[in-house]
């Protein structure tokens, strides 16, 4: 048993041992099933805390014969597999954590050579005499293995991309990694040793050109998780376990951190739900892992229509992003649509795959992307949040004649790019309009399912602020009028949905008439 080859089953052993555990080991099925094929090459990348290590350690202690494992495993989702035992602690495994050597490595320009003369050294004790004591290159040495003992490697690899999210990286480093990396896995010679190879990071593997530098390895990213999106993070249903297992508001769970749609999962941050689980407190748990200051960078950047597509998405809406550019890198950014790939695979932003839209998931990133934004004053958010807020506050007032001004203004000097065609795009400017809102409410609700239908858009106020604010339920009409669209509020029994929620209710009718180009609204207070 090694620290790098065959490891032992502590850590996983570790997270077993904690107060809230969620078995993901039905991925081991998945990886049992490609075992020894050309499917046997994964990279698995998700965003920081969303259980990367976990899934690493607990793979290494399924499959590493330098530990017995059977206990651990047999009561879980995989001990009820029929094949559970045949590759139970049946091979050599190679665990890499590239953030350990790179801390650990005295030079970082020497990492390359760091890693493979600390897992050359664990070869040579594990099998003494088998390849030459001058051997120093690693797949040469694990070919020699395979050739003399018939032993195949499964080859773990967490934080993969480390030194490629590394803007200051040395460029020769960089492409010493990933020629280290094309050694290790691409042409034949690697299949004849490589049973497994698995690696996880936030970034998927590095492109050059238009390919993978490793374009023989599946990808499964927060663009498109596949089969494995249960295994990403955890699913609406284990959420809604562990909600009522701890007395937790599901629904509020849901509003707060729920949001990253993978392949029709609903997908949760795993650090957040367990943090809100053992603390009761709704809250904001991202900053205590990941500091906004690694976005600031990249939201302040000067590309066209990236700060106006940032203030949409904080304010509610979603923006269609090409994910096709973003060389998986960061030294490559070149415009709006990498930025915002870049932020998808740090999990600051959700995707939605089947439409090509990004959005911000959840009240938590909400509020991160908020105070990252804020850290450093766009000239273009001081007199926007002044018109938001006056929007707002004519809201409040029932004063729909400037309520329609507002969104009129607000419209011409900060939306023009959205084409008004349709109640779509009218939607899109409302969103941006009532950014200011954000401060009091909740990320405002598309489409409610309510009494008979669906609203347009729904503000519920913040538990604190209930009693100061009335939710909102907003009707859009496009080239009808203000008075249809309050109509359809009542005769559909909107707000009859959300009497739990609130105090004060009040009905929003907006409309666009197309012909004149004006906005028209008209605003009443529910009664109960």
């Amino acid at each position: 048993m090694g620290r790098f080859v065959n490891p032992g089953s502590s850590a996983f052993q570790a997270a077993l041992n904690s107060e809230i555990y969620v078995d993901k080991t039905g991925l081991i099925e998945y990886t049992n099933r490609v075992l020894g094929t050309t499917d046997a090459y994964i990279c698995n990348s998700r965003p920081r805390r969303f259980g990367k290590s976990y899934a690493a350690n607990m793979l290494a202690a399924y499959y590493s014969k330098g530990a017995n494992t059977e206990a651990m495993f047999s009561k879980l989702e995989i001990g009820k597999s029929a094949d559970f035992r045949n590759h139970l602690n049946q091979y050599d495994v190679i665990h890499m954590d590239i953030q350990w050597f790179l801390t650990n490595c005295r030079d970082a320009a020497q990492i390359v050579t760091f890693i493979t003369q600390s897992i050359l050294k664990e070869l040579r004790e594990l099998y003494p005499g088998v390849f030459p004591m001058e051997e120093e290159s690693l797949p040469e040495a694990l070919s020699i293995i395979r050739e003399k003992l018939g032993y195949k490697f499964v080859v773990i690899i967490d934080e993969w991309d480390v030194l490629i999210r590394d803007a200051s990286a040395d460029q020769k480093v960089q492409e010493q990694y990933i020629n280290f990396l094309r050694g290790m896995f691409k042409g034949t010679e690697p299949t004849k040793y490589i049973q497994l190879a698995y690696l996880t990071g936030i970034l998927p593997i590095k492109k050059e050109k238009t390919q993978s530098a490793l374009n023989n390895f599946d990808e499964f990213t927060m663009l498109s998780a596949g089969n494995l999106a249960p295994y990403v993070g955890f699913t609406e249903e284990e959420v809604q376990n562990l909600a009522e297992k701890y007395h937790q508001d599901f629904e509020k769970v849901k509003q707060w951190y729920d949001g990253y749609l993978l392949n029709d999962y609903q997908v949760y941050n795993p650090r957040a739900v367990v943090g809100l689980m053992r603390r009761g407190e709704f809250k904001s748990y991202w900053s205590e892992t990941a500091s906004y200051d690694a976005i600031v960078p990249l939201i302040n950047m000067d590309y066209d229509g990236l700060k106006t597509a940032i203030i949409e998405m904080i304010s509610g809406a979603a923006v269609k992003v090409n994910t096709a550019t973003f060389k998986n890198d960061i030294v490559n950014i070149r415009c709006k649509d990498d930025v915002l790939t870049y932020m998808i695979h740090l999990g600051y932003l959700g995707y939605d795959e089947a439409r090509k839209l990004a959005f911000v998931p959840n009240e938590e990133i909400r509020q991160e992307l908020t105070t990252a934004v804020e850290s450093k004053t766009w000239n273009e958010m001081l007199k926007f949040q002044q018109q938001s807020e006056e929007l707002l506050n004519a809201t409040l007032d029932m004063d729909g004649a400037a309520v329609a001004e507002q969104i009129e203004n607000i419209h011409n000097a900060y939306a023009s790019a959205i084409q008004y065609n349709n109640e779509n795009s009218l939607s899109s400017v409302l969103a941006l309009a009532y950014l200011s809102a954000m401060q009091y409410y909740f990320k405002p609700v598309r489409e409610l399912p309510t009494g008979r239908g669906f609203a347009d858009f729904v503000f519920l106020p913040m538990p604190e602020y209930r009693m100061d604010y009335p939710a909102l339920v907003v009707e859009l009409k496009w080239n009808k009028s203000v008075k249809t669209a309050l109509n359809q509020i009542k005769e559909k029994k909107y707000p009859s949905s959300i009497l739990s929620y609130t105090g004060d209710i009040l009905m929003v009718g907006i409309n666009y008439d197309k012909k004149n180009k004006v906005h028209q609204c008209q605003i009443e207070k529910y009664v109960k």
